[in-house]
């Protein structure tokens, strides 16, 4: 049999993940064990400090703002009996000054939420010993369905970073123009999911009245309001144990705003004209087209629940932004409209990958339907094109060919040299470059896979 040192050699390194959240627990839990590291959990700073004696950890990781012990109370207090021990802290709400203090007290990094999993993991490892430049690992088994196209590298990184965090119950904000493709994401995520047996719920937050919204997620009882005839079961009753996406989140009133915020700490809520608390275990996917972030400066959404919903965030880039998918996607639509029986001629398919397609890919389908109705199910030429479609075809036939080449060098050296003056901060650089964060991240991997690195 083998020693104990030589077992202990030969396991896995072993994380304590302190945090008050449990989607957050189950979010780095999910990931990091994916990663091949063994993650005890601490829903506390007390419950960590506890279980700190009883394992050989080979880091921390802890959330700073907690009921009790805050993580850099946390921190000062480990460093007593384990002072060699990598810290590394994670909040929603960076502070400079607590930046500072926790480098004092020997944190080896200090990351902000929504998690960057790329950052995290290569904190991780560089703070255990391990190479930073392994690539994530990815779950081979999980194949896109049928009716998901990602042919373009951003389209793939978004998919590739859903299948590590579907296995966990982290909520999760997905971002994007309208049209890009948000319910799909959601569906996949869903699917690939622990839960996938169970139902996905999906609510449009701006189709309903702000008046009936309430009643749609909470429910309500008999007599509750005017023309309340009967008890009613409300969505995230029927998304127990699935998944509930509120779509166009953003839209929600500031009342809804702070009853939804009770759902994400500790999923209870009441129905409308009940006092009796109901307790739901479903998943919570929110979806928006709009900038978040900047809906909290503007006093129009919660600063608290844009914090709790954004644990991760999955940004689906425009269509304009990964022409790659522009054709697999075109004719996948002609398919389904003409069953088959049309394809696209050369010059269509040059008018639709030079169009900018503002209304992404649900603007794309339609324009397809059109075409296949105008061509009666035969070759589709560039005249059954709307007219918006065909006169950007046109107007780049004179354009020089280099055009798009020269832009994505524009595009490439401009973010190479704001990650420079930023010292390779990415949350830094997106927010210099207007762009989110996961965009940079997604831009970044598309520039290593063309054999471009940062200087």
């Amino acid at each position: 049999m083998p020693s104990e040192s030589r077992k202990s050699q030969l396991e896995a390194p072993r994380i304590l993940v302190v945090d008050d959240d449990p989607g957050q627990r189950s979010l780095l839990h999910s990931f990091l064990s994916s990663q091949g590291f063994l993650i005890t959990l601490a829903e506390s700073g007390e419950r960590a400090l506890a279980l700190l004696p009883t394992a050989s950890f080979a880091m921390m990781i802890s959330d700073v703002r907690m009921p009790g012990l805050s993580g850099l109370e946390t921190l000062r207090v480990a460093r007593k009996d384990f002072a060699t021990l990598p810290v590394l802290l994670v909040t929603a709400f960076p502070d400079i000054r607590d930046t500072v203090a926790a480098m004092r007290d020997g944190a080896v990094n200090y990351l902000a939420k929504p998690i960057d999993l790329d950052e995290l993991l290569a904190s991780v490892r560089s703070a255990i010993g391990l190479s930073v430049s392994a690539p994530l690992q990815y779950d081979a088994e999980k194949q896109l369905p049928d009716f998901v196209v990602a042919r373009s590298p951003l389209t793939q990184a978004v998919f590739r970073d859903a299948s590590l965090i579907a296995p966990s119950d982290t909520r999760v904000l997905i971002t994007g123009e309208s049209g890009v493709g948000k319910e799909i994401l959601a569906d996949v995520i869903h699917g690939w999911s622990l839960r996938a047996s169970g139902p996905i719920i999906k609510v449009n937050c701006a189709a309903i009245p702000e008046n009936l919204l309430e009643s749609e997620l909470f429910g309500h009882e008999k007599g509750a309001f005017t023309g309340a005839h009967a008890q009613r079961i409300g969505r995230f009753e029927e998304a127990d144990r699935g998944t509930i996406l509120l779509d166009e989140i953003a839209e929600m009133s500031p009342a809804l705003q702070s009853k939804l915020l009770r759902i994400t700490q500790d999923g209870r809520f009441q129905r409308v004209g009940s006092n009796r608390e109901i307790h739901t275990h479903a998943r919570l996917l929110a979806a928006t087209n709009r900038n978040l972030e900047t809906e909290v400066k503007n006093a129009r959404f919660r600063e608290d629940l844009f914090y709790r919903l954004n644990v991760v965030e999955l940004h689906l880039p425009a269509l304009r932004e990964r022409r790659e998918d522009i054709l697999p996607l075109a004719s996948q639509f002609v398919t389904e409209f003409a069953r088959g029986r049309a394809r696209l001629s050369e010059p269509t398919a040059r008018c639709l990958e030079k169009y900018a397609w503002p209304g992404n890919i649900r603007e794309l389908r339609n324009a397809m339907e059109r075409a296949v109705l105008l061509s009666r199910g035969e070759l589709i030429l560039p005249e059954h094109l709307p007219a918006r479609v065909l006169e950007a075809g046109k107007a780049t036939v004179a354009a020089e060919p280099n055009d798009l080449e020269r832009l994505e060098e524009i595009e490439r050296q401009a973010i190479f040299q704001t990650l420079k003056q930023h010292q390779s901060n990415r949350t830094e650089t997106a927010k210099a470059l207007g762009i989110s964060r996961r965009t940079l991240i997604y831009k970044l991997q598309r520039f290593r896979q063309q054999g471009f690195q940062e200087e």
